[in-house]
């Protein structure tokens, strides 16, 4: 893989903590306006935000202010670019695990060329709205999420650099989550960093698929418009942190649904049983112990779900996964819902939320059934992308989630 250091834009020690902000598709307008300070991040990333009432996100004069704005911060001094280019470690801990990525540039023909492997379908709407904000901000202002196979030598290299400096950045956001930043400022140990992911064989997006592609596909168009191209200039470079595959840990991802295809709750039980071992477990919430096991709310009460053996295929790397499970042998074979991603009869809960949300919207009445998974693991998301294999929508929730202001790769 080729990666390389890049001179970040970023705040100063003293002023991190109140420009780094949530991501982008994190918070809606009217949240984001109410979270952000006077130098957040949300100005730039979300500067509809800046109107009143709140503008069209997808207005020029919203694509405007939030040129304006990012221009503004740095004569403001809210955020300086580093003088020499360098890498960076950003550690992140919820509940007392922490995980160390470490910040750098990433290829953009690596991309293109699948080096770079993803297992999620982008929509193209969807990219070419973040490669406006690309464009034009010549810059990636908020990072994207990648993974890679453990290196030893990589993991000592960190583990030296959060020993014995002073962090950059080291504070607990509004959430509760912290976020600690070292900047990476000894050549020769950027130099090895390098070599060590030259070695690499691929790298996995995590998080971030429509980012990703959006900062490929501009620093694509840049090259196209340049006819001195040579390969080596910034923008064939957008700002990634990269996880070792070990650290990274997946919440579930669970579902809800508003009806029960015409069937009365015993009926859809009786429906149920043909696949699956049904327990009723009472009115206590039930969380999956196990692959394969689901919680399913139904009329007040929790039940374990067990599908039964010859009903999944843990020899296929998409049939293995839980979402594949319930989609066919619930959501297709009794509820008959279609197609997942733009059915009105299904919705989806981040497991950040917890399964009393699920109890929560069937009990209001909103919902009838909400069903729990066991959360797959970056194992599972590895082996589908080496397979070029696309998982079902809605499988991952990542968490938690990359701070962004932190640092901003700019394009030239």
């Amino acid at each position: 893989m080729k990666i390389k250091p890049f001179a970040g834009v970023r705040p100063p020690k003293d002023l991190a903590a109140e420009v780094a902000s949530r991501p982008y598709d994190v918070l809606n307008s009217v949240e984001a306006k109410a979270e952000a300070g006077e130098k957040s991040l949300l100005h730039i990333i979300k500067p509809e935000i800046d109107f009143d009432p709140i503008a069209d996100e997808h207005s020029q004069p919203v694509y405007d202010k939030a040129v304006e704005n990012f221009q503004l911060w740095q004569e403001r001094g809210w955020l300086v670019q580093d003088e020499t280019e360098m890498y960076y470690v950003y550690a992140q801990t919820m509940d007392g695990r922490t995980q160390y990525g470490l910040v750098a540039a990433a290829n953009v023909d690596d991309y293109m060329t699948g080096k770079i492997k993803k297992h999620e379908l982008t929509r193209k709407d969807k990219e070419e709205d973040r490669m406006i904000h690309v464009r034009i901000q010549n810059a990636n202002i908020e990072p994207v999420f990648f993974a890679y196979p453990d290196v030893d030598e990589m993991n000592q290299i960190v583990e030296n650099i959060v020993k014995n400096q002073e962090p950059e950045y080291d504070f607990v956001a509004e959430d509760g989550f912290g976020h600690t930043f070292w900047a990476i400022r000894d050549a020769a140990v950027n130099a090895r960093i390098t070599e060590i992911f030259a070695e690499i064989p691929a790298l996995y997006v995590a998080d971030g698929h429509h980012r990703t592609a959006a900062a490929a596909l501009v620093g694509a168009e840049k090259r196209a418009a340049n006819p001195n191209h040579t390969g080596d200039e910034e923008y064939n470079f957008f700002l990634a942190v990269i996880f070792p595959e070990s650290q990274l840990k997946i919440i579930d991802y669970n579902r809800v649904v508003r009806d029960l295809n015409g069937l009365t709750a015993d009926e859809f039980l009786g429906k149920l049983s043909e696949s699956f071992d049904v327990v009723e477990m009472g009115a206590d919430i039930y969380k999956p112990n196990a692959l394969h096991n689901f919680g399913m709310y139904l009329d007040g009460k929790w039940y374990s779900l067990t599908a039964k053996p010859g009903t999944y295929d843990d020899n296929d790397p998409i049939g293995v996964l839980d979402v594949t499970v319930l989609s066919n042998l619930v959501f297709d074979k009794i509820l008959n819902l279609g197609d997942l991603r733009t059915s009105k009869r299904i919705d989806f809960v981040g497991g950040i939320r917890g399964l009393g949300e699920l109890q929560k919207r069937v009990d209001s009445g909103e919902m009838v059934a909400a069903f729990a998974l066991y959360p797959v693991t970056m194992r599972q998301i590895i082996d589908i992308a080496d397979t070029g294999n696309i998982m079902p929508p809605k499988t991952t929730w990542f968490e938690p989630k990359l701070r962004s202001g932190l640092v901003i790769h700019k394009l030239s």
